[in-house]
């Protein structure tokens, strides 16, 4: 679909054909709900058919193969007396175990295309087929009408299923993501001005305790709040990655505008990926807003400035992101989520969730700040008993960049018992842990689970504008901080000899904090309100928990640092690709635990006749930790292939290795090519739009590639953002069309031309323009 700017009332459709499509209605139902509530008992007023040749991306999901199993494995898991204890399964062990089979995964395919649709993602480890396909292929697959009803809440027209989606599959699927739009994901974010508009008071009036921060007007900054609540230097993060799941893209020239205002350096690699096909863009003028995603990366990286790689994922549908967070390479860790919304199932991902706890992942999800939960305001994913929920507060810290002081609860952090009805888990259960001090529930799952700062406290960079202080607040600063945090213990983990990390701390904390060892691990928060809860003693529906505590509470779900001396040792990245007559390298890192004070000498083995292998240093200075550059100069005599070179470090009498994969090419000649998506579309006039341009390069190509369109109407104005695509060559633009209200009626074949390294290709788009309508 080309991405409409304008809100004329005109729906603009790519030009795919209706299929005529196979098959029976047969009565295999799904294993979840997408009927909604406001659409069976009428309160949505049906308007229209949506029509049938408008395209729909769905995301077709397979249910676990073993869900007693898997349910049965998570309890020994994350049992202490466990021999099977944070023993973690690697993607391929769990599919194995609980995925779907080949034999199912197949059958869903073949369905799918002799349905008429066309598979455009996922895969067997993700249990889901990523579908694209007109709504007339929908209707037939799966024996439903595609309805648009008029929203009960919203001034809006939402589209939805009028049955629950049934296939003639000899076996039931779990669910269809992509069905409607009734509820459109919303960030955990709010400004001060609109806080004190909703609540009748002068911005001003606001309490806001942004007097320590070290950024402008004394605003918090990510550092700071790694100075409050780790309050070491030892523990970065390195080694571990980081995910962040996003509804929209960023523009990263926010995350650089951000670090170079407070005077930092950013040391983390940051990577944008699609998980669906949705643009990771978010350029100024094409009404996105990266507000939310910038400010979870400066909060994460703020609390682990050494993280290997910080990933967002981005997509336009909830299983398609969590499918790819539960399957990519390298696995995330630690994940921060700052999104609420209504599935129409709130079970819809839990079998994802589950995924992730005995992958050795963590999700954090933030609260809401709406103060107290209800079915009115949104709290899923906060409320689902397999995510960490993550409330707000309001920090005091004793200077810039200095400790912890005092913490109260923030007035709108979101709390409480879960809306959706979903039961408490057995370690809400422990004795000591509900009680009526905290009114919580005995049968429903109860949140959040901890907190940190949410007031409005902190300096944000977003949208290529100027950067703000104090303006912003809200439990999505905080979900992202505990991501961080996890990630500091993921690396102690590691440290103390474990090979992943701490996975789902909620067992972990809950049985801990019922214990003495509470205080030494949490700070916990015993003064404020929001809604109908207050923060008391212990745990509470307003602060769960409470804050982390320093080094306390990483030592209490790591257990003690080892000290027996030990030194590791990786080579990232772990695969280099060099041409011959080129070179490649890889950084070699040491870290020391325990009482190891020693150097570490590097040696290397297993290259081939033709590379030279050097280093930037052939021994780490003693206590042992450090990196040095491995450089491999591949000669144009080299055999093409792969080989394994081994890098062995030697010190204080121990010895480890790791490896590095290194691929050896031909030369090849340089070339580019040039799509649009989409390739054809229609628009009225007096409406505007944008379709993508993306480019990609092969071989040795390095240039500039300059963008250039022909073919265009009179009346029509094409303009490419950005004009060109910077070096070395593969990027995306957008085709930015205006349609004037008196341009002529037609089909016009527009060319678009991509010119660089003295080579130049086309792809076409072709635009109709059709009347408006009055």
């Amino acid at each position: 679909m080309i991405r409409k700017l304008s809100r004329s009332s005109l729906v603009i459709f790519a030009l795919v054909p209706v299929l005529n499509l196979l098959g029976q209605a047969q009565s295999a139902p799904m294993l979840t709900r997408h009927v909604r509530e406001v659409t069976r008992t009428g309160e949505a007023k049906s308007v229209a058919r949506l029509p049938s040749d408008q395209t729909m991306r769905l995301d077709v999901v397979l249910p676990l193969s073993d869900p007693a199993g898997l349910d049965a494995f998570l309890k020994v898991l994350y049992d202490p007396a466990s021999p099977s204890y944070r023993h973690f399964l690697t993607v391929a062990q769990f599919t194995e175990r609980f995925g779907p089979t080949q034999e199912s995964y197949d059958a869903v395919v073949n369905f799918v295309k002799a349905n008429g649709f066309e598979v455009v993602g996922g895969t067997r480890d993700g249990m889901d087929v990523q579908i694209k396909g007109p709504v007339s292929a929908v209707e037939t697959a799966f024996h439903l009408k595609m309805v648009t009803y008029q929203h009960p809440t919203e001034d809006r027209i939402f589209y939805a299923p009028d049955r629950e989606p049934t296939t003639n599959l000899p076996f039931a699927l779990w669910h269809v993501s992509g069905l409607d739009n009734y509820s459109i994901p919303h960030t955990m974010l709010v400004k001060r001005s609109d806080y004190a508009l909703a609540h009748g008071l002068d911005p001003e009036a606001v309490v806001s305790h942004a007097t320590t921060g070290s950024g402008p007007s004394a605003s918090f900054l990510g550092s700071d709040m790694r100075a409050a609540y780790y309050g070491g230097t030892a523990l970065t993060g390195a080694g571990q990655n980081l995910g962040l799941f996003e509804y929209e893209g960023t523009d990263l020239a926010d995350l650089t505008t951000y670090f170079k205002n407070v005077g930092q350096t950013n040391n983390v690699p940051v990577t944008l990926l699609s998980t669906d096909g949705t643009s990771t863009a978010c350029t100024a003028g094409s009404g996105c807003d990266d507000t939310e995603q910038t400010l979870d990366m400066t909060q994460a990286i703020g609390m682990a400035p050494g993280l290997a790689s910080l990933v967002v994922y981005v997509g336009s549908i909830d299983t398609a992101i969590i499918s790819a967070m539960t399957t990519h390479n390298p696995l995330p860790t630690t994940i921060g989520c700052s999104w609420g919304w209504t599935p129409a199932d709130p079970t819809t991902l839990d079998p994802y969730f589950k995924k992730m706890a005995t992958q050795g992942q963590t999700f954090f999800a933030a609260s809401g700040d709406s103060s107290t939960w209800s079915s009115k305001n949104e709290a899923w994913p906060a409320d689902d008993a397999n995510i960490v929920s993550v409330g707000g507060t309001d920090l005091i810290t004793a200077s810039a960049g200095g400790a912890w002081s005092s913490e109260t609860a923030w007035v709108d952090s979101g709390g409480g018992i879960s809306p959706d009805s979903i039961a408490i888990p057995s370690w809400q259960q422990l004795s000591g842990v509900i009680n009526s001090s905290n009114k919580g529930s005995t049968t429903l799952r109860n949140g959040p689970d901890v907190s940190a700062n949410a007031n409005f406290t902190f300096y944000v960079c977003a949208d290529q504008t100027t950067c703000t202080a104090n303006e912003y607040g809200g439990t999505s600063f905080a979900a992202p901080m505990w991501a961080g945090y996890v990630a500091l213990a993921n690396q102690q983990a590691v440290l103390n000899g474990s090979s992943k990390g701490v996975g789902f701390i909620n067992p972990t904390i809950y049985a801990q904090n019922i214990t003495s060892s509470y205080g030494t691990d949490f700070h916990d928060i015993k003064s404020g309100t929001s809604g109908s809860y207050s923060a008391v003693t212990g745990y509470d529906l307003v602060t769960g928990w409470g804050s982390p505590n320093g080094n306390g509470l990483i030592t209490a779900l790591t257990g003690p640092p080892s000290t027996t001396p030990a030194f590791t040792i990786s080579a990232s990245p772990s695969s280099v690709s060099v041409v011959q007559g080129s070179s490649g390298t890889s950084t070699v890192t040491t870290s020391v635990s325990g009482s190891f004070d020693s150097a570490i000498a590097l040696t290397v083995s297993g290259q081939p006749a033709g590379v030279t292998i050097s280093f930037s240093t052939n021994s780490i200075a003693a206590p042992g930790s450090g990196s040095s550059t491995m450089t491999m100069a591949v000669a144009s005599s080299t055999v093409a292939g792969t080989y394994t070179i081994t890098v062995t470090g030697t010190g204080g009498g121990i010895t480890h290795t790791a490896t590095v994969s290194l691929t050896v090419t031909a030369p090849v000649a340089g070339s580019f090519a040039i799509s649009v998506s989409p390739t054809a579309g229609s628009l009225g006039q007096g409406q505007s739009a944008y379709a993508v341009i993306t480019t990609t390069v092969s071989g040795s190509f390095s240039s500039a590639i300059a963008l250039s369109s022909t073919g265009q109407p009179s009346g029509v104005t094409v303009s490419f953002s950005p004009a060109s695509i910077a070096a070395p060559g593969s990027g995306t633009a957008h085709l930015n069309l205006t349609v004037a209200r008196n341009a002529t009626t037609g089909t016009y074949p527009i060319t678009i031309t991509g010119t660089g390294g003295g080579i130049t290709h086309t792809t076409t788009l072709s635009l109709l323009v059709v009347r408006e309508f009055r």
